[in-house]
């Protein structure tokens, strides 16, 4: 429930982390009995919690369908990035990934912890898919033969560079990192939208915004990743395109060292300007949707995207650690992102926030001012920005300490009775 001192801090987060924690269990409890999909759906809660308590507003047949696409990619994506495994033996496995998925006795020994389970238990991914629509395997199996494609066309652009054991993917340019991006995750987005339109309730959405939701998605979790990515055994992963890294450092890997700090932080603000190229599409894409349902589910992560790279912008951490959105302003993106009133309001707060820590002196000011003011003047031309309340903006009330030990005693007695002795 994130910790004391963020509670402290903002005791506003209370409530809705209160809120996240009792749908989570709820989300945990809505398991289906049949073993393929409890596997499956308990699967998803182990992956990505999130993800997994997001999925659980839209409709069973939607959500069966979205929840096997989810791992099905997740599964190729374990056979992608597991370094250990070799390209001669890698390659085949991922163009010929579509097929498997219909086979209920393949799975591939790979990946580690719950990645590890899902490859040697796939088979209860593949049982599952078999008794999806045909729709809906139509659409996964397209999205997964072209994403499979298009990380073997990238594994197999892999060239060594004389940097002792490392190795970089060739992504030389800022047109290879846009492809790169849309295979693993512009291709989602395209998929979701196949799912979205085959279930009857949303009009196919261009490919050009499907592909720019993925793509906003993926640039900033490579971003926020760096360190991981550049310290991953046995071989770096570097997705950073050195048309932007080169213009800083001799060598990717150079950024993570605190004698290059400013050129580091340089560097960053060029891949957070980048990213920012694709909110328009974004906005738009969100704009035309009309269940409910799906724009949370939708629209969620991209607020959160957004928030992400407000707090890596000009942020040197991003090379020392993990920089992420606290857990209370997690579960107050989620409580209160319902409509797109609440998403140009979020989207206008965040990027007010990133335009505060714009230094002119910055070789990429100019430019990620303009995208800014770009995403500010879509917002405002909404014409709703004033209905709704800013929780991202820190306000000026001012909590007493009284009301702070009650809280506590409130979570306190409310975590005893939905303890694992408590009333179910």
């Amino acid at each position: 429930m994130g910790s004391l001192g963020a509670l402290v801090k903002h005791p506003d987060d209370f409530y809705p982390l209160l809120k996240l924690k009792m749908a989570s269990r709820h989300a945990e409890r809505q398991i289906p009995s049949e073993p393929h999909w409890a596997f499956c759906f308990s699967m998803l809660h182990k992956v990505s919690r999130s993800f997994a308590l997001v999925i659980q507003q839209l409709d069973t047949e939607l959500k069966n369908a979205v929840c096997i696409f989810y791992l099905v990619l997740r599964a190729l994506d374990t056979v992608e990035d597991d370094t250990s495994v070799a390209t001669d033996i890698k390659v085949p496995i991922l163009k010929e990934f579509y097929r498997h998925i219909y086979d209920r006795d393949w799975h591939f020994p790979c990946g580690t912890k719950n990645y590890k389970v899902l490859m040697d238990e796939f088979h209860h991914v593949s049982t599952a898919f078999l008794e999806l629509e045909k729709g809906y395997q139509e659409a996964i199996e397209d999205i997964t033969k072209r994403m499979g494609a298009g990380m073997a066309k990238f594994i197999c652009k892999e060239v060594c560079k004389d940097v002792g054991t490392e190795l970089y993917l060739d992504v030389e340019t800022v047109d290879d990192y846009d492809e790169y991006c849309h295979y693993v995750a512009g291709l989602v987005g395209l998929g979701l939208s196949k799912l979205f339109h085959a279930c009857g309730t949303e009009d196919l959405a261009p490919d050009t915004l499907s592909n720019s939701m993925g793509l906003f998605l993926q640039k900033t979790n490579i971003i926020r990743d760096y360190l991981e990515d550049i310290n991953e055994i046995p071989k770096s992963r570097m997705f950073w395109p050195r048309q932007i890294w080169g213009k800083y450092v001799n060598k990717l890997e150079d950024l993570k060292y605190e004698e290059n700090s400013v050129k580091a932080v340089q560097c960053l603000n060029d891949m957070v300007t980048n990213a920012l190229i694709h909110v328009d599409d974004c906005l738009k894409y969100m704009s035309a949707l009309r269940d409910p349902a799906i724009f949370r589910f939708c629209a969620i992560p991209q607020v959160m995207a957004i928030g992400t790279l407000a707090l890596c912008y000009n942020n040197i951490e991003v090379f020392r650690g993990v920089v992420k959105m606290r857990r209370g302003l997690t579960a107050k993106v989620i409580d209160r992102t319902n409509t797109m009133a609440d998403v140009y309001g979020a989207f206008y707060d965040f990027s007010c926030m990133l335009k505060a820590k714009v230094d002119k002196n910055d070789p990429s000011a100019q430019k990620t001012s303009s995208r800014l003011d770009s995403i500010l003047k879509t917002c405002r031309d909404s014409g709703v920005l004033n209905e709704r309340k800013s929780y991202i903006i820190p306000n000026q009330i001012n909590y007493t300490p009284l009301l702070v030990v009650l809280l506590f005693i409130l979570l306190a007695i409310i975590l005893a009775n939905l303890g694992p002795s408590g009333p179910n």
